[in-house]
């Protein structure tokens, strides 16, 4: 999985913006807890959440109040905030209609700690994918647990190879033309092997988000065009069997989890971002396939 596609220029605070809610005042308490969350062993100033949220004084102070009134927070003698024990508790029973991540606990753990590599779960959320779980600390900084990232070529490689005609093409539909010939090899090969690589240097995906941003916003035909161009002499999507050689980029090697129905819901993703020989890169990527099928036998279950 990449960050690196023109849908990948939405970034979070686009997909969740204030401006889109459809009711800003529950917008706003999702923020705070989002806030929160990122910081689960500090307690925040009110000045601190006001910052990180965009909210103003009065707003953000009326907000904390009733939810530190409902238990969902805690407000410390300074005068800080917290995620609360009646949070807590909603969690733990919501946890139980999305069973994926506690069944792939173990798989994950058992991967991350045979081949050294971190490692995340990431669940189909819709028209997103949500990375859930993190084990270990990845050293690309997109990799982190709460991260969404949109549909959308050429993200979410695995997820979309297994999926019928129609919604390949769909899929396709959304990447640039001049990528979308490699984009469909691609996806023939990871049905074929089973996972998915990531083989872009992470140094360049600040470049490509920008560019991509660039390309989005109002510009004229000819710089939209330019800047395509440059999108695409920068990206290289994932490998193709005839590519692999000596010493291989690789970010991230990515397999899917497998409904019963047969629908790819997940994936469990290894994270060595090293150059990796072409025998240790098989080998990782057949323990990641082997740690998505077993959640997946788990789910049929």
């Amino acid at each position: 999985m990449s960050e690196i596609s023109s849908a990948t220029a939405l970034s979070e605070s686009t997909l969740t913006s204030e401006s889109n809610a459809v009711s800003p005042p529950t917008r706003r308490v999702v923020q705070t807890i989002e806030l929160l969350s990122r910081h689960p062993a500090e307690h925040l100033s009110l000045a601190r959440i006001i910052r990180g949220t965009g909210m103003s004084r009065a707003t953000a102070h009326a907000v904390l109040t009733q939810l530190t009134a409902d238990g969902w927070t805690i407000r410390d003698e300074d005068g800080n905030y917290c995620l609360g024990l009646g949070l807590m508790t909603v969690a733990r029973r919501a946890e139980a209609a999305f069973p994926i991540r506690r069944l792939a606990a173990d798989a994950m753990r058992e991967l991350a700690e045979a081949h050294q590599v971190p490692a995340f779960l990431a669940e189909r959320e819709q028209n997103s994918i949500l990375i859930t779980e993190m084990i270990g600390t990845p050293s690309v900084h997109w990799m982190r647990a709460g991260r969404r990232m949109p549909f959308a070529p050429p993200v979410c490689r695995e997820f979309i190879a297994w999926a019928p005609e129609s919604a390949r093409r769909q899929w396709l539909a959304g990447a640039e033309p001049a990528h979308r010939p490699r984009l469909n090899a691609v996806l023939d090969a990871i049905r074929t092997r089973g996972y998915a690589v990531e083989r872009l240097a992470d140094d360049s995906t600040p470049m490509l988000e920008a560019l991509a941003a660039l390309r989005h916003s109002p510009v004229t035909d000819p710089l939209r065009h330019r800047l395509s161009a440059m999108i695409t002499e920068l990206i290289t999507i994932d490998y193709l069997p005839d590519e692999l050689g000596e010493d291989n980029a690789v970010v991230s090697v990515s397999a899917p989890v497998f409904a019963p129905d047969g629908t790819v819901v997940a994936s469990i993703v290894a994270c060595p971002d090293t150059h990796l020989p072409a025998a240790r890169l098989r080998d990782l990527a057949a323990a990641t396939v082997t740690a998505a099928a077993t959640v997946g036998t788990a789910l049929r279950r």
